[in-house]
Order: C-alpha cells, then structure tokens, then sequence
C-alpha cells in the first residue's frame, strides 16, 4: 500500500488553506495551451550548451511578468497564513514519490530504454543533491512504454499531452519523470508548481532520455539535467533569470548573473556592481554536470514555500 503522503514531510500543520484562496490566480502561470504551458518553443530564445551546441540545457518556460507577481502574492499569504493561523500547512522537507516512465521506441539503450541501474543512479544523483536541504525522493514505480511516436516526438504539445494524460500517477505532491528523445536537441523541461491546478495532467518533468547518468549527451550525462528541472517543478528560477536586477530570480543569496554561464567559468562576474562571482556552480545555472553541484538555503527556502503552498495535500 502506498504511504500516506501526510506522513512524508517534515513540520506541518495539519489542515490546509482552502483551494479558493491559494488557487485563486493559478489561470495566469499557464498561457492557454499545454505547449505554453510546459516549455518553451521559440528557437530563440532556446540557449544551446557552448560543450554540446547540438543540446538546449533547458527549455521549460518562464512565467509572465503577471503570473510571477500573482505566484509571490500566493506564497506570501499561503506563509504568512500557516505561521498565525492553523488554516495553512507549511513542510520543510520531505520525502516525494516518484513514478519513472521510460518511454522507448524498442530494445536497448540507444533506443531510449534505460537501464533499471541507470534509473538508481539517476535517483542516487537527486538525493544527493536535494538531501542536504531535508528533501528526499522515493521510486515507487518504473513503467516502460514502447511508442516510437512518443519517443521521438514528445517534444510536440499533442504527443505530450498524450503521453502523459496515459502515464501520469499521483497528486500534486508526487514527482513523474518521462525519459522519451525530444527534438531540437531539448535536454530537458519541466512545470512549475503554481501550474498544477489549472493542468493537473500536464504536471511533471521530461528529460532526453540520454542525459541519465550514463548516458551519452555528454558533457549533461551525469543526471543533473533532471537535477536542474526538478528545481523548476519545486519553484525555482534560474540564476540568471532577470540578468543584473535586485529581484533576478528572487532569492537572496544567489548572486545576479547577467545570462547564462556555460562549461564551468571559475571566476566570472557578470554584474559586478553586485556582491559574489556568477553562481556557476548552482543547479540552476546552465553549466556542465559536472560543474554544478549546489543550490543556497535562500533557494531552500523558495522550495519548502513553493510546495507548502501548491503541493502539499494538493
């Protein structure tokens, strides 16, 4: 039987803010269509790995100026209501469920049908990397489909509602991962947390099913490209979103960074009027796997808040 998800997270108040008063501007993180929703298509402004120029690091879409205001309103009534009153939950930390599905067009690797032991290692990578901040994942299932029409198109609006209408398990709160081979060299999208009401089906994270650790897109074969998505589906921006502004990616201790940083650039300062080199070494930066290997407690903070208030009992 699967575990109760009340008991998964850490530091709760039991009952939750009505769905009325946090769902209230959820229609504005979408833009009308599950293309809109999920990632963004415009090939320009797709950024293309300098190590790999064949590979999009990221391709899941930011929100509208509205939408972002609409999201930190949400967070800061849902926080403020679970710290006074008991009408509101509030986790920090926890354990997330996780369903894989493998979508393949056949047999073997080169296919698209990873290993089970390239799928444990791809989980040892999130665990590590989002452990020292409370939060843990759970693989409580592994289904693998074979559709080649998937598999090579699942970076187009109607094959991803398809496929994931028929794959997706769970509630707000539970993790899907689709490993399929988008086009266009696309490493990776994901949604983020304030869209799930509006588009419960389309909630989850899609990665090029060669990014696993292990795989071939090198030099984003070590498992950080679910990493960095999984940071989107918990709330966070990228680093750079915003470029040299006070609010950039609205965390504190992230340093602004003018565009995104590639390879791994020891040193680089982009906005130098502003304190710390550029954060190449976060998670949510578009540098090398191996180059990444940390999110800040300010972005901790963004992810317990983020999933207090559009995950937990959702």
């Amino acid at each position: 039987m699967k575990r109760s998800m009340m008991g998964s997270f850490r530091n709760l108040v039991r009952t939750v803010l009505p769905a009325a008063v946090v769902g209230a501007s959820l229609g504005l993180a979408a833009c009308g269509s599950s293309d809109d929703l999920t990632r963004d298509t415009e090939s320009a402004s797709l950024d293309h790995a300098n190590g790999n120029s064949a590979l999009v690091r990221c391709a899941t879409k930011d929100l509208s100026d509205t939408a972002k205001a609409a999201v930190e309103q949400q967070v800061a009534q849902h926080m403020e209501a679970a710290r006074t009153t008991s009408s509101a939950a509030s986790v920090a930390g926890g354990t997330i469920d996780v369903y894989f599905h493998v979508v393949n067009q056949g047999t073997g690797i080169s296919n698209g049908d990873v290993t089970a032991q390239m799928i444990t290692d791809q989980m040892n990578v999130l665990n590590a990397a989002y452990a020292p901040w409370g939060w843990s994942f759970n693989l409580v299932a592994t289904d693998r489909t074979t559709n080649s029409s998937w598999y090579n198109t699942c970076d187009q609006a109607s094959t991803e509602t398809a496929m994931k209408t028929a794959l997706r398990r769970g509630t707000a709160a539970t993790l899907n991962l689709y490993t399929c081979n988008p086009g266009g060299g696309l490493l990776g999208w994901a949604t983020f947390p304030s869209s799930y009401t509006s588009s419960p089906k389309m909630d989850g994270v899609v990665m090029l099913y060669s990014s696993l650790p292990g795989g071939s897109a090198s030099p984003y074969n070590l498992g950080d490209t679910a990493t960095h998505e999984i940071g989107h589906w918990m709330g966070l921006y990228h680093t750079f979103q915003g470029g040299c502004t006070k609010s950039n990616d609205y965390v504190s201790d992230t340093p602004q960074e003018r565009s995104a940083a590639w390879g791994c650039p020891v040193g680089q300062d982009s906005c130098t009027r502003d304190t710390g080199a550029d954060p190449i070494y976060n998670f949510m930066d578009y540098t090398d796997d191996a180059c990444m290997d940390r999110f800040t407690s300010g972005q901790d903070a963004r992810m317990d808040s983020m999933f207090s208030t559009y995950r937990f009992g959702k």
